[in-house]
Order: structure tokens, then C-alpha cells, then sequence
């Protein structure tokens, strides 16, 4: 028996390595919904025979009528970037509230909500708070679930974080690590939480779940272990944090939509690490070890030159 998944949010860094996993299972009917031309149009090359639907989930309209006769919607989309309050509100708020609308009207009955590890955290910024706002929709919305809270992820089209963080080690002679480098990230390859998404979708898994990277490691040591992999251009220098401020607010006045901002350099360098669960053997998922991740993403022939829009 076929099932039907819509997946929201479906042409950005989840998205597109779920797609990327879930066209080669016999007995599934996708379809993938998301709001930016460029990086659609990519989902629809890489996957010509997809029912891929572009549309901006904060406004009602045809798309609304994709989740009718669905077994399960991965709820998906999100603002991860940028200086602008209504986009975030628009993306993580009013989108899931319409998204959520829609689930309702078809009887949807189950969804694979993903939240973010922040909603633990000591931050504030506008991710913060309107991610904190989508999972508390999820949970009041009647609807069954999983809800998800991913660390920083990584991975194939990995248009912000550690893939932009690659591709300028291509674009210039010094690569700056604010202050030390010494805070500890917990990075989460996109290939094992899609096979945790996966495990949802079939085993039909409830409750909230941490789903943290399993490796602690400084900010500057995955920096070095990229470089070491990508051997690029750059030469890493490490720069005053009071010094990469400044440059990164100079930059937010001549881009309004910049790659990396003073509110995310603030929460990086707090001093947080976020639970470990046992989620591989939870999910019957095995953990990809970070330099083998790391490798992959980088050097896969398949994925690794394939860049999305911001």
C-alpha cells in the first residue's frame, strides 16, 4: 500500500536530504512543498518525476489541498537566518499555523514536527523565540507526533552554517575564528536525523525528542578537521571577538539577509552543550562518526557542488 507524505520546507537542508533519502524507498508518494523559486527548481532537477508544489505556507491558497488523502506531513519549514522579525514570525509561526490548518481539515493523522535544540537554550534572538513558538504548536495541535530538537546540523546543501563556512575558505586567503575557538558545538549530520525522520514515518514514534549531535567538539577543532578535509585556500587565523563583532555589523548594513549575524555570533559563543540522548538506538539508527560525515558532505561527487540560494 502506497503512502502519501507531504514534506514542507522541502527544497533547504532537511528538505532536500530527506527527498534525497526517501525517493529510493518502494511504496512512498512524496510531495514536497516550499516557497523559493531557485532552490525548488533544484528539487525539481534532482528529482524530475517529484510532485514538487512552490508556494508560501504563511498564506492560504491551493496548496492547501496537497495534504488531502496524507498518511503523515513532516512539518519542515523554517527562518534560520537574517535581521527580519516578520520573516521569522511569517516562516515559524504563521506558517505552521496554516500548515497545521490544513492537517486538520484532511484528517492528516500523524506528523514529524521539527523543532530545534534552542528551545533549550540560554540565547535569545528571533530564531529562539519564534522556534520555541512552532513546537508549542505542534504539541497543542491534537494532532499525533514526533517533535525533533536538532542541534546544529550539517551536510549536502548546507546553504548557511557549515557549508557556507566551507565554500568561503574557498573565496578568501584568511578564515577568522572569533576569540579562542574554544566553544563546544555538537554538530548533527542532516544524513542521520533524516533516518531518524524516517524511523517516525515508520514506526510512527511519539513524544519530544533531543536529538543532539553525539560528538562535543570546539568551534575551532571542526573548523581545523574541515580544512584538514577540503584543503583549501584559506589559512585559519583566529581574530578578537570584539574585532569579528565589528566586521559582522558592518557587513549586516550592506546585506539584509547576511549568512551570519552578531545575534548568532553571541549565542556561539555561549558556554552550553545540550542533552545527549540515546536516540540511535531509540530510532535503530547508526550514528555516522563525524569525520566520516564530514567527508561525505564535502566530498560526495553526487551533492557536494550543488549550492542553494539563501
Amino acid at each position: 500500500m502506497t503512502q502519501r507524505i507531504v514534506i514542507t520546507g522541502a527544497a533547504g537542508l532537511v528538505g532536500q536530504n530527506l527527498l534525497a533519502r526517501l525517493v529510493e524507498q518502494p511504496g512512498l508518494s512524496l510531495v514536497g512543498i516550499d516557497k523559493h523559486p531557485a532552490n525548488t527548481a533544484i528539487l525539481r532537477r534532482l528529482h524530475p518525476g517529484l510532485e514538487v508544489i512552490e508556494a508560501d505556507l504563511a498564506q492560504p491558497g491551493p496548496w492547501q489541498e496537497a495534504f488531502a488523502g496524507a498518511d503523515a506531513v513532516v512539518v519542515n519549514q523554517a527562518q534560520i537566518g537574517g535581521l527580519d522579525r516578520a520573516e521569522y514570525i511569517a516562516n515559524n509561526v504563521a506558517a505552521t499555523e496554516r500548515v497545521l490548518e490544513a492537517m486538520a481539515r484532511a484528517r492528516v493523522p500523524y506528523m514529524v514536527g521539527i523543532s530545534s535544540s534552542v528551545v533549550n537554550s540560554r540565547a535569545q534572538d528571533l530564531y529562539v523565540e519564534t522556534k520555541t513558538l512552532q513546537e508549542k504548536l505542534y504539541l497543542e495541535s491534537g494532532i499525533a507526533c514526533a517533535v525533533l530538537r536538532p542541534t546544529l546540523m550539517f551536510g549536502w546543501f548546507d546553504r548557511k552554517h557549515l557549508g557556507w563556512l566551507r565554500r568561503f575558505m574557498d573565496r578568501t586567503p584568511v578564515f577568522p575564528i572569533p576569540g579562542s575557538g574554544d566553544y563546544l558545538r555538537q554538530p548533527l549530520y542532516a544524513g542521520d536525523f533524516c533516518a531518524v525522520i524516517e524511523s517516525c514515518l515508520r514506526q510512527r514514534h511519539g513524544g519530544t525528542h533531543d536529538v543532539s549531535g553525539l560528538h562535543t567538539i570546539t568551534y575551532g577543532a571542526l573548523i581545523r578537521m574541515i580544512h584538514d578535509i577540503v584543503q583549501p585556500r584559506a589559512r585559519i587565523v583566529n581574530i578578537p571577538y570584539s574585532a569579528f563583532w565589528a566586521l559582522l555589523w558592518l557587513y549586516a548594513k550592506f546585506d539584509r539577509n547576511p549568512p551570519f549575524t552578531v545575534k548568532q555570533l553571541e549565542a556561539l559563543v555561549i558556554p552550553e552543550t545540550f542533552p545527549v540522548t540515546d536516540w540511535p538506538d531509540r530510532f535503530g539508527v547508526t550514528p555516522t562518526p563525524l569525520e566520516d560525515a564530514l567527508r561525505r558532505t564535502f566530498t560526495d561527487p553526487r551533492y557536494r557542488d550543488v549550492v542553494l540560494e539563501f
